[in-house]
């Protein structure tokens, strides 16, 4: 009995190591605008990735919460470089919600692919490529859903060209997860090994 209670306050403290961690990561990309890449007509984001680590390695708990400071950077981000499409990142349902998502998305992944595939390598990297396309396809999906119209507006297209642009980022998807991928994938393993040993 005394064992499982030791076990478990373990457990918190790691956990809240590994969040305090994944904020400080988070922040800092957030503060600095590192976590943004300027590829028009929005902004690429690496912001995702501390998001699948802590979900991967701690559970949905943390990989939520580190998903929702990321969609408060994503606002703040929309407020300090104003653009014709900053409005749509004003709206929490764009900003924020999906990258929530992304944590709970990817240790559900992890979770059912690693009792189904035989090398956990595969299971992780499939979480995180299912993580950072919930990420895109959240988005993507969301901006179409509810502001395609005020975007062709605010970019003096069509929305037929908006639709196009839209689909276009969501192909582009495969190279963010590929880049998700390349960098969470060593680091899960690497804490994986760690926590084992």
């Amino acid at each position: 009995m005394e064992r499982m209670v030791i076990k478990k306050r373990e457990f918190k403290a790691r956990e809240i190591t590994v969040i305090g961690l994944l904020f400080a990561v988070t922040i800092v990309l957030g503060v600095t605008g590192l976590g943004f890449i300027p590829i028009p007509p929005f902004k690429s984001t690496i912001m995702h990735i501390p998001v699948i680590i802590g979900a991967i390695l701690e559970g949905p708990v943390v990989g939520a919460l580190t998903g929702l400071l990321f969609g408060l950077f994503s606002m703040l981000e929309a407020v300090k470089t104003a653009s014709p499409v900053s409005f749509i990142f004003l709206n929490p349902v764009i900003a924020v919600f999906p990258r929530v998502l992304i944590g709970i998305n990817a240790y559900l992944a992890y979770r059912f692919l690693s009792k189904r595939l035989k090398k956990e390598n595969m299971a992780i990297a499939a979480a995180i490529a299912a993580g950072s396309f919930t990420n895109t396809i959240g988005v993507v999906g969301l901006i179409y859903l509810i502001y395609v119209e005020a975007y062709a507006e605010a970019m003096n297209i069509s929305v037929k060209v908006a639709t196009a642009t839209l689909l276009a980022l969501i192909a582009k998807g495969f190279l963010t997860a590929t880049i998700a991928i390349m960098f969470s994938l060593p680091v899960i393993l690497a804490v994986k090994k760690f926590y084992n040993n």
